[in-house]
Order: C-alpha cells, then sequence, then structure tokens
C-alpha cells in the first residue's frame, strides 16, 4: 500500500511550502518569489501579458484516465500557450487550487511534479498562488505573465483581407486521445476487470493528456522578422478560432479543407472510429497550436518551415467565412465546423 499522508496534518502553510521547497528561478526579472505577500517582477521596460484559466474536475478533466502529474503539466501549458498566442514570452505563474480530502499530499505532490516539468521546459517561474478546500474534486486556477517588446504584442482583431491565414503543427489529435480515452472509460465501467486497449496510440493520446505549446514558432516568426497580423492559440477547435479572427477583425475567409494538416495517426483513428478526420480538426480543440494571419509577402519566409502550413487567406466581410472541400465544394463555417458536412 503507498503511504497516504493527510493534508489536515500540515496546515495550509506547511503544505505551501512543502509543496514549493524545491522551486528554481529561471527569469531574471522574477524578483521575489513565492514566500512573501505578494511576487514582485521587473520586466526591464517589456510589455506585461497576463492570462488566467480555470481547470474543473468533471467539466474540464477526469481524473478517471488523466495522471495527476500530466494535469499538473497540461494545466501550465494551456496558460502559456495563451501567452505565446499575444507573440510573447512566459515568464512567470501563479497556481492556485482547491481540492476535497480525497486528495492526500502525495495526490498533490505528483500533480506538483507536472506543474514543475512544465516551467522547467518552459523556463517559467512560480512565484505564487494560493490552496483552498473544496467541498468535492479538484479546481485549478493558474494565471500566466509573460513579455514582449513595446507594441509587438499581437491581437485577434487586426488581420486584413488578403492576410494569409495559417496554422502550426497538426490538428485533431487531441480530440481523438479523448474519445479512446473515453470509450475505455466506459468498458472500464461496465467491466472493471478488463485492461484498457490503448491501441499504442502514444501520439494521439499524448496531445490529450500531455499538450505542448508553441515557443518554437514565436521564435521562428522572430528571427525571420515576421510580424503576424492577428494570432490565437486552438484550444476550442479551427472553425470557431477562425470564426473569431474574422468576426474581430471584420474579415472573411476561404479556408481550403485540403490544406488543414491532419496527423496520419489522427486520420487513421477517425477513420476507425467512423468520424471524418476534418471534423475532428474543425470541432475537436484542445491542440494548442497556433492560428496566425500574415502578410502575403512574408509567404516565401515560411515556405520551407513543415511546421507551418497555409490553410486558406482572409476576405472582406462580406464574403463570410468558408470551406472549400477537397470535392470543390464551398460550405460556410460554422462554430461546430461539422455542420457543414451534413
Amino acid at each position: 500500500m503507498e503511504e497516504r499522508t493527510e493534508i489536515n496534518n500540515l496546515g495550509e502553510f506547511g503544505l505551501i511550502d512543502h509543496l514549493t521547497r524545491n522551486i528554481e528561478i529561471h527569469n531574471a526579472g522574477t524578483i521575489l518569489g513565492v514566500g512573501d505577500d505578494a511576487a514582485v517582477i521587473d520586466h526591464f521596460g517589456k510589455q506585461t501579458v497576463v492570462s488566467t484559466d480555470m481547470l474543473v474536475e468533471g467539466i474540464h478533466f477526469d481524473l478517471m484516465y488523466t495522471p495527476l502529474k500530466h494535469l499538473g503539466y497540461k494545466s501550465v501549458i494551456v496558460n502559456l500557450s495563451d501567452i505565446y498566442a499575444m507573440n510573447a514570452v512566459p515568464t512567470q505563474i501563479t497556481m492556485s487550487i482547491a481540492f476535497s480530502n480525497r486528495f492526500s499530499l502525495e495526490a498533490l505532490e505528483e500533480f506538483y511534479e507536472g506543474v514543475y516539468a512544465a516551467c522547467e521546459r518552459y523556463n517559467v517561474d512560480l512565484i505564487g498562488g494560493d490552496t483552498t478546500s473544496s467541498q468535492k474534486g479538484f479546481v485549478i486556477s493558474v494565471t500566466a505573465i509573460g513579455e514582449v517588446a513595446p507594441g509587438k504584442f499581437v491581437k485577434r482583431s487586426t488581420a486584413q483581407k488578403g492576410d494569409l491565414l495559417c496554422v502550426s503543427g497538426n490538428l485533431g489529435a487531441a480530440y481523438l486521445g479523448l474519445t479512446i480515452l473515453e470509450r475505455e472509460k466506459q468498458i472500464f465501467l461496465e467491466n472493471p476487470k478488463v485492461q484498457p486497449d490503448l491501441e499504442n496510440q502514444t501520439y494521439i493520446i499524448g496531445r490529450q493528456l500531455k499538450p505542448e505549446a508553441r515557443p518554437d514558432i514565436i521564435t521562428f516568426l522572430a528571427e525571420k522578422e515576421i510580424l503576424p497580423t492577428s494570432m490565437m492559440d486552438v484550444s476550442d477547435g479551427l472553425s470557431s478560432e477562425i470564426l473569431h479572427i474574422c468576426r474581430q477583425s471584420e474579415v472573411g475567409c476561404v479556408l481550403y479543407e485540403d490544406k488543414i494538416p491532419v496527423h496520419d495517426d489522427a486520420r487513421q483513428m477517425a477513420m476507425q472510429f467512423g468520424l471524418d478526420p476534418t471534423a475532428c480538426a474543425l470541432s475537436g480543440g484542445e491542440d494548442y497550436e497556433l492560428l496566425f494571419t500574415m502578410k502575403q509577402e512574408d509567404y516565401d519566409k515560411i515556405v520551407l518551415n513543415e511546421e507551418i502550413a497555409v490553410i486558406g487567406y482572409m476576405t472582406g466581410p462580406e464574403e463570410g467565412a468558408h470551406i472549400i472541400t477537397r470535392g470543390g465544394n464551398k460550405h460556410e463555417i460554422t462554430a461546430q465546423g461539422w455542420n457543414a458536412f451534413k
């Protein structure tokens, strides 16, 4: 039997001391971190970018198939992704959690192992937060802070007619990973003796349980001196993110189905489930890729980057947002994405 330490043996301050005892500072801008009434940050003339996300058990994650270490990692990543989506570099986070008495100290340590792994990998400092009890379940709130050279942040509302529409990486795999995990959960609930069969789908399940953000794209754009005209991260699915940019920038767009990047593993898994891979990419969400627009004259600078796909272009607002299918048909893009394919 694994050891189980009850949280109430430590008290809140003891718990915070315990969970934050090994923090390492990565950024010169972190003047004062955990352990005082507030943290102190100096961004040396840069502009500060701030984003907050909340994750609630039963709504955003299911602990039946989500290891706590992965959850800690993912809860940091989803916030860092929002900072990169502003063309900024994340430097600090605060992490607040509320948990019921079904969580032991060992469980929280496992969660924080994932948090620290993400901070280490993305060079970010954990500088504060709060712990409190909840009636039931686990609630996580993360605030990410980043920095950007003055005037270099990129909004959703500045795309222009004629811009190219681009996306990093590939789309739809995270949704398919979730579909596999949900299927295995149902089988397990019906027969707890059956071992889950994840079909060696390491890539797809990894995209769901341990996503990564895209600092490499931000670095690449800076090196090539490309300032995107608009940008956001793909957390809710490609179609709803495209519609956000169209609405906020007051433009339309043409998206080409055959240009949407889908990983081979995801394509095969979609077929197995009887799903349309394009529908998974359009509506799946949780890919944490970057969707951005840029001027046509910058095209030559990205053409050799295999991590960036040009998937369409922006039009006048009167033309609306459309997708051109492989068969050459034109459909209106809806927030659900796959309504277009009925």
